[in-house]
């Protein structure tokens, strides 16, 4: 049997999407992108300009994926927490995904993910289905 071929899908989150790290908001958007990838947890990525960058410093950390690009990478700093490479980025991904460039994601570890879903009030801990 031939294994299914890996997709990589972007998808316009319809949702408001939060990042919370150490108790404050870190990232707060209504344009984040979901990125749906095989074999992999769907993950929110944000736009720079709904990030609060003051709080991130690019490390010498870097990755590569087949299906992406090369990964950059930023340390989170807030209130004496530190998280280490606990950001990336593909700021020139292949052009397969192209539009991930300007966004950043967060390690669900590391950093809390909400999301609102529209009408709502409260949010609620991540979870987008495919």
């Amino acid at each position: 049997m031939t294994p299914a071929p890996h997709t990589v899908r972007i998808k316009a989150n319809l949702h408001s999407v939060r990042a919370m790290f150490a108790g404050h908001v870190i990232a707060d958007t209504n344009h984040a992108l979901t990125v749906l990838e095989t074999g992999l947890e769907p993950v929110q990525y944000f736009p720079r300009e709904d990030v609060v960058m003051d709080l991130l410093s690019k490390t010498d950390h870097r990755t590569r994926c087949p299906y992406k690009g090369k990964a950059s990478y930023f340390t989170l700093t807030k209130d004496d927490q530190i998280a280490e490479n606990a950001v990336w980025s593909y700021e020139d991904p292949i052009p397969a995904v192209l539009a991930l460039k300007g966004y950043l994601a967060f390690y669900p570890d590391k950093v809390e993910i909400y999301q609102r879903a529209p009408g709502e009030e409260a949010m609620e801990p991540h979870a987008v289905h495919p």
